[in-house]
Order: C-alpha cells, then structure tokens, then sequence
C-alpha cells in the first residue's frame, strides 16, 4: 500500500509542476510574437530609398517598393552620370526584414534581369548585398556570400 501510495503521490507531482512550465512558454511566445510585430514593416505603405555614389555623388540609385503581406513590388532605377541607365520592375518577397527581390530591368534596349538581396535596417535605411562579376559567365549577380554593406538612405516618394 506505501508504495502505491509514492507512486500516486509522484505521479500527481510530476503534473503539477507542468502547468507552471506551460504558462512560462506562452509567455516566451506572446513576448517573440509582439517582438516580431513590432519590427515588421509596416505594410501596403511605399518604402523609397536614395543612394549617390562616384566623385561629386553623380551616381544615383533609387529604390521604390511597397509591401502587401510576404510580396514585395516596386522598381529600381540606376542612373550614372555619363553612362547607359538600368530602370525596371523589382518583385520579390519579404521574411525578416530580408528581401529577395527579382530587378527586370532594361539598358540600351536590351532586357535583363538580376536576383537583388535588401535588408530593411531599423533606422530607415535600405541594405544590399553588393553586385559582382560572375567569372565564369561575364554576368552581374548579387554576392550571395556578402554582408547587407551597399547601404541607401530614406527618401521621399513624391516625385
């Protein structure tokens, strides 16, 4: 009889203490899901970004989106001073902040396309991964192996 009784005792035990456990993990997950609300782009609002580059910032980059749940759509244009422009299409997808981006654009008549890597950064800034040289194939790609170091500022979407 004593050791049915341990046994019982033990058993009743070993839930109580679950309850507990149980109220600690759903705190833990309402705290990362308010975290994660709270740093998510705001949505269906037009995110526009600016970046100049060369000597005497001549080189201008702008980048316009807007984000609908995971979809990301807007365009991108690259106007160098004394050069042939990119302007086309960015469709892509967002997940933490991250943005994979497909950029159509068009140069000097032609149609291309290049796969963009984006981070939204917390202080109204816009990071790529830089652009590189395929050595094989001659063609322009993100570096996938980079950091988000290409960095562009807010801008207004006015115009």
């Amino acid at each position: 009889m004593k050791n049915y009784f341990l046994l019982c005792a033990i058993a009743l035990g070993s839930c109580v203490g679950q309850d507990n456990r149980n109220s600690e993990d759903t705190n833990k997950a309402d705290e990362d899901t308010i975290h994660a609300m709270a740093n998510r782009p705001v949505q269906n609002k037009p995110y526009c970004f600016i970046r100049t580059e060369g000597t005497g910032q001549q080189d201008t980059t702008k980048v316009r989106f807007t984000i609908n749940g995971d979809k990301v759509e807007g365009e991108m244009s690259w106007i160098p001073k004394e050069k042939d422009s990119r302007k086309g299409v960015l469709t892509g997808t967002i997940s933490n902040n991250e943005i994979t981006a497909l950029w159509n654009y068009m140069q000097e008549g032609m149609r291309d396309s290049i796969r963009m890597a984006f981070k939204l950064l917390p202080n109204d800034e816009l990071a790529q991964k830089p652009l590189t040289i395929n050595g094989a194939s001659g063609i322009q790609e993100t570096d996938e192996a980079a950091g988000y170091t290409v960095i562009y500022k807010s801008d207004h979407c006015n115009d």
